[in-house]
């Protein structure tokens, strides 16, 4: 039995998702030859190749036709799998339209293409994803737009928040995230400039005006035309660095909290299908927020090394462009394959508010204290007040009575409503308008 070469055995975040089959090496063996036979269709088009050629290229880049195995092994000999490949194609063109396969272009301009195209095709399952997980959110900020739980800051119990508002914040991110995806998306270029960004070949071929050709290559490629050749201009890379790790890290914040509250001790929310363990029977693990968490750890040191081509010497560079291609595609993988799992994490997500209202108690009270902070000062002056909070935090504990009870005794506050002001449900403040306005997005 053979397996797959790329199968992702220890990638299980992004093995089987959308963003694999995109990203593999039959979809970039597909890109690759996209990109040539839109090349020379884009030549046709301006008559400086014969419609006989592009259609005889067009048809002989079949990917079943190429092994991506050999075209590895043999890209150690020019440092890029372009050059077997177009070797490969020119055979299998023919003698009589061989000459117009990749005519006037240099390797990077076809892999460049091709890499903006196998983003372009993972993109769009990422963005349906994120897609899903912002409607499961919307639902979950509606419901519970007044489900109050403890509001939590430097891992302590803080003030009192709804869990509408947490699901609100978590779905503004993916907003956030799917703005910035769609942005990048539709501005990826196609890239030809030639062997030093000049179009000079496509002059010297017989094209009258060479800057038509790079806008009629990304039509062909239903891909953004440049202004200018970024063999060492790379915007385009760093943008899809940015949005993709932003991504990840919007996605990772929401598994950050499930992580939290999905602990045994917590049990406020819990993913609809645990995982199991090899070993204790009883376990039901968060793992699709763990999945997550694991990518949005990962995304910005791979984001990190695109940023850092930016700084590509002369016309076309070595090194700094070819240090791309593995980060940009474990981008993509990790990014769609946490789309993914936060689409399924959302719409199985289980919320628990008896929880949440058991763990309003547990500080007896003093969840609320910054309420009575301010609503015992006019009664009995500010610093009294601090003074008599201070106090009663303390007893709340050696006692093992609330809050409410020992301020009932407090002569001064007999006029209180004291059940009322420490209810935790009633100190949300604008938590639920806040839920409402976050709605209002789309």
């Amino acid at each position: 039995m053979t397996t797959a070469p790329d199968a992702g055995l220890l990638a299980p975040g992004w093995a089987g998702s959308p963003a694999a089959d995109a990203t593999d090496d039959r979809a970039l063996v597909r890109a690759l030859l996209d990109a040539e036979a839109a090349l020379t269709r884009a030549q046709a088009g301006l008559g400086l190749a014969p419609e006989e050629a592009a259609r005889a290229v067009t048809e002989a880049a079949d990917p079943a036709r190429f092994d991506a195995s050999s075209l590895a092994e043999r890209a150690r000999g020019g440092g890029n799998p372009v050059i077997p490949l177009v070797a490969d194609l020119t055979k299998a063109v023919g003698e009589e339209h061989g000459p117009y396969v990749h005519r006037g272009a240099t390797s990077q301009d076809i892999l460049d293409s091709a890499l903006m195209l196998v983003a372009a095709r993972a993109l769009e399952p990422l963005l349906a994803d994120l897609g899903r997980a912002e409607r499961a959110l919307a639902r979950l900020a509606a419901e519970h737009r007044d489900t109050a739980m403890p509001g939590r800051t430097l891992t302590q119990h803080a003030v009192p928040t709804t869990f509408g508002l947490k699901a609100a914040g978590w779905r503004a991110l993916v907003l956030d995230a799917r703005d910035r995806t769609t942005a990048v998306r539709s501005a990826l270029p196609a890239q030809l400039g030639g062997a030093a960004g000049t179009l000079a070949a496509f002059g010297a071929y017989g094209a009258p005006d060479p800057l038509a050709l790079p806008a009629a290559y990304a039509r062909e490629l239903d891909l953004c035309a440049p202004l200018l050749p970024w063999h060492t201009l790379r915007t385009p890379v760093a943008d899809l660095a940015g949005c993709l790790a932003f991504a990840a890290g919007a996605l990772g914040k929401i598994a950050a909290d499930v992580l939290t509250l999905s602990r045994t001790e917590i049990g406020e929310l819990a993913e609809g299908s645990g995982g199991g363990s090899s070993a204790m029977p009883h376990k039901a693990n968060p793992v699709r927020s763990t999945l997550i968490a694991a990518a949005a750890r990962r995304a910005p040191q791979l984001a990190a090394t695109l940023y850092g081509s930016l700084a590509a010497e002369d016309e076309r560079p070595a090194g700094a462009w070819h240090a791309e291609w593995e980060p940009l595609r474990d981008l993509l993988r990790l990014t769609g394959g946490a789309a993914r799992d936060a689409a399924e994490l959302t719409e199985g997500l289980q919320v628990r508010p008896e929880a949440m209202r058991e763990h309003l108690a547990l500080t007896h009270g003093l969840i609320v204290s910054e309420r009575l902070s301010a609503e015992l000062a006019p009664v009995l002056g500010r610093a009294r007040a601090k003074a008599l909070l201070t106090e009663l935090a303390g007893r709340t504990y050696t006692e093992d009575r609330s809050l409410a009870e020992l301020l009932a005794q407090v002569p001064e506050l007999k006029g209180l409503d004291l059940t009322a002001l420490t209810d935790p449900a009633r100190y949300t403040g604008s938590a639920g308008a806040l839920t409402d306005r976050a709605l209002e997005r789309r």
